[in-house]
């Protein structure tokens, strides 16, 4: 058929934007390489596999895993309606049989009228009136060329190399002290946890004897040439992280008035600072381990994880310098990109961001406004921060309370201020969502 679109791939993005696409009434070509070429981490030509965990998160609406498939039920997500028919009990988490749901994936998509699978690898951008790219976190070397050639040589990571990020609200502010090293900057650009020289030792005492995860077989040894984790670092010896990122050089503790034997530095990850990066740390410890090892930190002993360091294979664009709002290229809003790709992390985030792409696709190709979402939304929140220009340090991100705006009145309950930012959330989009019309923002106009 002559398409008036085409997606190139077809895991959660790309399968949720065709659906979308095809809802509006437009014609979908849709591209998946398996079986012709396979992937190391699929085990199945279906579409919509999920090559992990079967468990797309938590289900309570206070948290914003939960609050993101809130949003997604509201936009006319086709993808969460068959995780939600082939749930498996999980208690709060919404989990799938995952060979009933890729199955359920796989007929919905190839049975629909308006949309053809092509088995196929892509090895060049089409020339189609709408392009979503879709391709996933393990995308075939010829994809990643095309994906180059169009984006420029520096613009495509390959490696994952991420430092925990810690929700503002949890740091005791007591203890960290706000500073730059030397005064630069706006002189008080980092929190500062400082160590003495006993808590430091013991620090590293505990990091290097901490469990680490296990690469998967396709990661090859090389994997940390060129972002050591924090605790091979450490390895190298006592004082390897106080010559390092730890160093305390340039910083006065104001409760001692001297300089701390070692400091863990604390970038804002975002301008409302409701979020925290550990500068330096990325980490293959397991999440257990970070969160027991990490919190020996003075300042961190109640610190909630946002996002827990990773170290692994991943190809991700650099999407606040290359994506508008809407997920399309800046420079070709023809073209745009869904999914882990994004470094947006996450199966339901996947789902999220190709609604999002093929509902702004079909939007575009019928004269409708786009679709941009309340930044304080979970869904618009987590866009915002991967196509915000502003955003530095760019490493992909799971959806969390920690990239919303903050709300007007200071609420000390974390489970209470969890659930005031999901009812704003939900208030904002319903708002949305009336003032563009009746039905999802696929439909047509």
């Amino acid at each position: 058929m002559a398409e008036d679109a085409v997606v190139i791939g077809g895991g959660l993005a790309g399968c949720e934007a065709a659906l979308q696409l095809a809802r509006a009434g437009h014609r979908v070509v849709l591209y998946e390489m398996r079986p012709v070429v396979s992937s190391p981490a699929h085990h199945t030509d279906l579409l919509g596999e999920l090559v992990c965990s079967n468990s797309l998160k938590s289900s309570d609406p206070v948290t914003a895993a939960g609050q993101l498939k809130r949003e997604l039920r509201a936009l006319g997500s086709q993808l969460l309606q068959i995780a939600r028919e082939t749930a498996v009990p999980a208690g709060g988490a919404l989990a799938v049989d995952r060979n009933q749901f890729a199955e359920a994936v796989t007929r919905t998509v190839e049975k629909h009228s308006l949309v053809h699978v092509i088995r196929q690898e892509i090895t060049t951008i089409p020339e189609s009136r709408a392009v979503i790219v879709a391709t996933g976190p393990l995308s075939s070397e010829g994809i990643q060329s095309a994906i180059t050639e169009l984006i420029g040589p520096h613009r495509l990571a390959f490696f994952d190399a991420a430092a925990p990020i810690i929700d503002a609200d949890t740091i005791d502010q007591r203890r960290a002290f706000p500073a730059s090293r030397y005064g630069k900057g706006g002189g008080s650009d980092y929190l500062n946890c400082p160590l003495s020289q006993p808590q430091y030792e013991a620090f590293v005492q505990e990091l290097v004897r901490a469990e680490r995860m296990r690469p998967h077989s396709f990661e090859s040894a090389d994997l940390f040439q060129a972002c050591q984790p924090v605790e091979e670092i450490a390895r190298r010896g006592l004082d390897a992280l106080r010559y390092g990122s730890l160093k305390p050089v340039g910083l006065t503790d104001p409760s001692t008035g001297e300089r701390p034997w070692a400091v863990v530095q604390l970038r804002p990850e975002n301008a409302a600072k409701t979020a925290y990066n550990l500068v330096g740390f990325q980490t293959n410890l397991t999440f257990q381990e970070q969160r027991r090892v990490f919190r020996m930190v003075p300042g961190l002993e109640n610190a909630e994880f946002l996002r827990h360091g990773v170290m692994h294979r991943n190809t991700f664009i650099d999407a606040p310098r290359l994506l508008d709002k809407t997920l399309a290229l800046r420079a070709d809003p023809r073209i745009s990109f869904a999914g882990q790709i994004t470094g947006t992390e996450g199966y339901t985030e996947a789902i999220a961001t190709g609604l999002l792409a093929g509902a702004n696709a079909a939007a575009r190709l019928s004269g409708c406004p786009s679709v941009v979402l309340p930044e304080t939304t979970a869904l618009g929140a987590l866009v915002s921060y991967a196509t915000d220009p502003e955003t530095e340090h760019y490493q992909p991100m799971h959806v969390n309370w920690g990239l919303v705006p903050p709300l007007d009145q200071r609420i000390r309950g974390r489970r209470e201020r969890y659930a005031a930012y999901a009812a704003r959330a939900t208030d904002d989009l319903e708002r949305y969502l009336r003032s563009r019309r009746p039905g999802t923002v696929s439909d047509a106009c």
